[in-house]
């Protein structure tokens, strides 16, 4: 059988490296040892796999199957809902958009200055939809420390759901003097974690503005995680740390959260174009389009 091929884009959003694969023209799709050796490359190297898919439901305007860089599903991710919706937008002029993914629905939209805001949905608390391994009837805090018992390095995270689990451990230090790449692979693993979890740290410096670094779930240490981002900032408003309305400035930049009073939570934030070529999405073989104008283009 002929090998398929299909377009795609690397880009990032707000630094999370971002793979947009085009695959609404064929059946194939990513295959985990495919998705292994382009996260493995020097110019593929990505922190999720956005595929683009035929939509399954009338009245949406794509599937998005979103794959992480050890091979494994993830349920969401912001950041690379942008760069899907840069990409579209650019190929057809659509401003609006309706995806559907393993965790639902998700609507976004293009604004005239080129921002993007994706509709994340409403953050789930509830122990058992998270999912914990056991019962905590409070969710914004629960007992989970790395560390000496005495005294812990991290303890006591608020955790939530935000389409895939997260756990945010709060701090007063600069959160890059953690060792977030010693504790985050320990922490994702977690007996208490049946799914594992995305593991972030994160410290309020204002009412209105936090900082963070993220570890991801089956991917690692990022410079960016939408939708870490968004739990942190959730987490930070449902323990009064801040107000519903925060700036979460992460090592790739800075993103706007607003969890608004209907509880859906607003992400906004920037989406960027790298370069574009074709992949096989049985084995990531991949060429790169020679001609590369540097401006923002559609897929292939």
């Amino acid at each position: 059988m002929a090998n398929t091929t299909a377009p795609f884009a690397r880009m990032n959003g707000c630094g999370n490296e971002i793979l947009v694969v085009d695959l609404r023209e064929t059946s194939a799709q990513i295959r985990p040892e495919a998705a292994r050796r382009l996260g493995e490359g020097a110019e593929t190297h990505f922190d999720q796999i956005m595929a683009i898919h035929r939509p399954r439901t009338p009245g949406t305007d794509a599937y998005v199957r979103i794959v992480n860089r050890d091979g494994s599903d993830a349920q969401a991710c912001g950041n690379g809902t942008r760069c899907v919706v840069q990409a579209l937008s650019a190929e057809t002029g659509q401003k609006r958009f309706t995806f559907e993914t393993v965790a639902g629905l998700l609507l976004a939209e293009e604004h005239e200055d080129g921002s993007i805001s994706v509709d994340m949905g409403r953050p789930r608390f509830s122990w058992d939809e998270i999912p914990l391994a056991e019962e905590f009837r409070d969710t914004r805090a629960i007992e989970l420390q790395i560390g000496p018992i005495d005294a812990p390095v991290l303890h006591s995270p608020s955790v939530m759901s935000m389409g895939n689990p997260h756990a945010v451990f709060w701090v007063k230090e600069d959160v890059e003097t953690f060792a977030l790449d010693r504790f985050g692979p320990i922490l994702e693993n977690h007996p208490i974690f049946p799914e594992r979890a995305n593991i972030s740290i994160a410290r309020v410096t204002s009412p209105s503005s936090l900082t963070m670094r993220t570890w991801e779930r089956g991917t690692g240490l990022t410079r960016a995680c939408g939708s870490a981002a968004c739990a942190a900032a959730v987490s930070a408003a449902r323990t009064r740390r801040t107000g519903r309305e925060v700036a979460v400035t992460q090592p790739g930049g800075t993103l706007s959260i607003l969890w608004r009073d209907d509880d859906h939570v607003i992400m906004t934030g920037p989406a960027e174009w790298e370069w574009s070529g074709t992949l096989d999405p049985a084995t990531g073989a991949f060429d790169r389009d020679t001609a590369d104008s540097g401006e923002e283009r559609v897929i292939g």
